[in-house]
């Protein structure tokens, strides 16, 4: 399958114009979409959020990967094979936490382009294109690369900050919840969170941080919107505390 993760939206012509692509180029693969509203302009914290959902999806599963403030510009076009599946995408850290965390990788840099070409739009024109080939089986149209060059080393393994509110108000961080120590709170905008393991386990209206269904801490407020009750905005910065320690 094809997996869209791109902060187009759904609204005008984008992500429909990226499937319509697909569908020419790669007719009968199933084109899934996972994330359309991602925070815009932000592969930093984009590139947590992939390395957490991907594992999710079965092997030789292609994500097509557009979060690209700098399209048109100097930044190469990317190929990354990590741990059996693929991403396309731009080379500006948007595939970097995956291609880290990956046990096996390979990059390489995409030099084939097409006969028409936009300077704003390579969603549609170069990288949907290059996801449906690998779809179909073909080999990446570039050069192998050097993938720890583009690793992000100055980036940190776990993000302390967030970096997506959903729909319901629950707002994801980029940390993984396998480092939080027993005992962990979640500070933020003045609000101290304590852990729980879901929703109904605290008082309505009560916030608290959990682990989501993709391993990551996420805040919450039961009955309630997270965002709303505290303040909070993608981008706002998050510190853990463990009580007993300085």
């Amino acid at each position: 399958m094809i997996v869209l993760f791109t902060d187009f939206g759904l609204e005008g012509p984008y992500t429909g114009q990226m499937q319509a692509v697909l569908h020419r180029e790669a007719p009968g693969v199933p084109v899934v979409g996972l994330f359309s509203d991602l925070p815009p302009f932000d592969p930093r914290g984009a590139a947590y959020l992939l390395a957490a959902y991907a594992g999710e999806f079965p092997l030789d599963t292609v994500f097509l990967c557009v979060v690209d403030p700098g399209v048109g510009g100097p930044r190469a076009a990317s190929v990354l094979r990590a741990d059996g599946r693929w991403y396309v995408g731009p080379d500006n850290g948007l595939l970097a936490i995956a291609a880290r965390r990956a046990g096996h990788r390979r990059w390489w840099n995409v030099s084939w382009r097409p006969a028409r070409l936009s300077a704003s739009f390579h969603g549609r024109d170069l990288f949907a294109p290059v996801a449906a080939r690998l779809a179909r089986g073909e080999p990446p149209p570039g050069e192998v690369a050097v993938a720890e060059e583009r690793l992000r080393a100055d980036w940190p393994d776990d993000l302390p900050r967030v970096v997506y509110v959903d729909r319901f108000g629950n707002v994801m961080t980029g940390l993984r919840a396998t480092g939080m120590a027993p005992g962990a709170i979640v500070e933020i905008r003045g609000h101290r969170l304590r852990h729980a393991r879901t929703f109904s386990d605290v008082p309505r209206g009560e916030g608290f941080w959990y682990e989501n269904a993709n391993g990551l801490v996420e805040l919450a407020v039961n009955a309630g919107r997270a965002d709303q009750a505290m303040g909070i905005a993608v981008g706002d910065a998050v510190r853990v505390a463990v009580p007993g320690r300085a």
